[in-house]
């Protein structure tokens, strides 16, 4: 659910500023050569997948589906436009009359995808498509590498929950959308407020260390807190002394206390003492949140420590080392002529460090053994074998235009969980490695 669903009002901005100034130079240019009109089909992809990762994660369409929406030059930002000389004004006359007209079809959000997946295909005429290219990297790049690294974190936690709460380590705007993100791989809640309104997302937090030091003592902020919030809150205990917080935590909210949480020194050893000081105290049911700069690998060291759930930040707004996951956005087909019906012929590009491109409208398809586990990610660009006409990976996403797959992001999470539990178990693994599927073309 969204605000929108909520039927509560939205200001939504236009998107159009969120691209490169080279987008609507070569509009210009192509509007006077006159190829502006000419049909094209614009691929997403990646020519492989960050270092040591086994598998990508697609996040970020519904968020692309929206700026595709709101891409409108409105009075504003046309003067903005021509106060600058970015393009002249046949150009903006042009502009003010945008709106996406084309089709857009894509891997479904929370899916799985290797090096080469044809994760969005967006066919129009060559001026509508390439004004896109910019906005639509940028929330996949950003929102796949979050989910990524939400996702294996997820697998590192085993079923244990994990807390987004990143929102300080990064621009307020990205929080949000990396909260989305992160709930989408596997993460059950979020601190941030903004994510919680905007989409829906469980929300938890309780106090920081402030809480504590504002007080007289660590007991007179323990008593302030189980007074306001109830004895089932989360109370933190690495203030100062935390086999002596834990004691007092216990006092005072009873055995009944909620959890409490530990935010600095080795968790590890903290986490078992603890662990066994709640025991002796009776309150055998709190529970022990971890928090402090966890990343997959210190999540996955905790798995035999008496944890209950992880509270993850910068770490995961950062894509935990790999903040982006180079996209790109490139033509592969294109018409010979104006002509609406002129059939679209494959265009590539040529260069040298690796660069090149594989030209053609792209099908996707993942092969399966005979229990149901992926074992390839096919592409091709002919017939679909008929062997994998029921496999194939994208979907409609606009069609003329109209938004024609929105969906609960509840949706692209259990989408996300079923993916997963369609890979290879060395897909799961957190030591480096190739992707877990090769990429075949057919």
């Amino acid at each position: 659910m969204t605000v929108a669903d909520r039927g509560l009002p939205v200001a939504v901005p236009s998107t159009a500023l969120f691209t490169d100034q080279y987008e609507l130079t070569m509009l210009q240019a192509a509007l006077r050569g006159g190829t502006a009109e000419r049909r094209c089909a614009f691929e997403v992809f990646a020519r492989r997948l960050p270092e040591g990762r086994r598998y990508g994660v697609v996040a970020g369409t519904g968020r692309v589906l929206d700026a595709v929406e709101n891409f409108r030059f409105d009075d504003q930002v046309l003067d903005f436009l021509r106060q600058r000389d970015i393009v002249d004004e046949p150009t903006l006359r042009w502009l003010a009359g945008y709106r996406f007209s084309g089709d857009i079809h894509g891997y479904p959000e929370g899916e799985v995808y290797f090096p080469g997946s044809p994760l969005m295909r967006v066919t129009g005429s060559f001026a509508e498509c390439v004004l896109l290219e910019t906005v639509i990297l940028s929330i996949l790049n950003h929102d796949s590498a979050v989910a990524a690294a939400a996702s294996r974190m997820a697998v590192a936690a085993g079923g244990r929950p994990l807390v987004e709460m990143g929102a300080r380590r990064t621009h307020e705007l990205s929080a949000v959308a990396s909260s989305r993100a992160a709930y989408l791989g596997g993460f059950t809640s979020t601190s941030d407020l903004a994510a919680g309104f905007r989409y829906d997302i469980p929300t938890v937090g309780t106090s920081a260390h402030s809480f504590t030091l504002v007080h007289d003592s660590e007991r007179d902020a323990f008593t302030a807190q189980v007074d306001s919030l109830g004895s089932d809150t989360t109370l933190l205990v690495d203030t100062f002394d935390v086999t002596e917080a834990v004691r007092s935590a216990v006092e005072i909210a009873g055995p009944g206390l909620g959890a409490v949480r530990i935010d600095s020194g080795d968790l590890l050893l903290l986490a078992h003492r603890v662990r066994n000081q709640l025991d002796e105290l009776g309150a055998t049911g709190t529970k022990i949140v971890v928090t402090s700069d966890l990343d997959e690998y210190a999540i996955a060291s905790l798995a035999a420590a008496p944890v209950d759930s992880y509270g993850v930040g910068t770490q995961l707004v950062t894509g935990s080392g790999h903040p982006t996951c180079a996209m790109v956005y490139k033509l592969v087909a294109r018409a010979d002529s104006d002509a609406p019906d002129a059939p679209l012929k494959p265009v590539a590009k040529k260069s040298m460090g690796g660069k090149n491109s594989r030209g053609g409208a792209k099908w996707a398809a993942r092969q399966l053994d005979q229990d149901g586990i992926a074992m390839a990610e096919v592409i091709g660009t002919g017939p679909v074998p008929p062997e994998l006409a029921d496999r194939q990976l994208q979907v409609e996403l606009v069609r003329g235009g109209e938004v024609v797959a929105r969906e609960p992001l509840d949706s692209a999470r259990e989408r996300h969980a079923a993916a997963l539990a369609g890979l290879p178990m060395s897909a799961m693994q957190l030591s480096r490695g190739e992707p877990v599927l090769p990429t075949e073309y057919a």
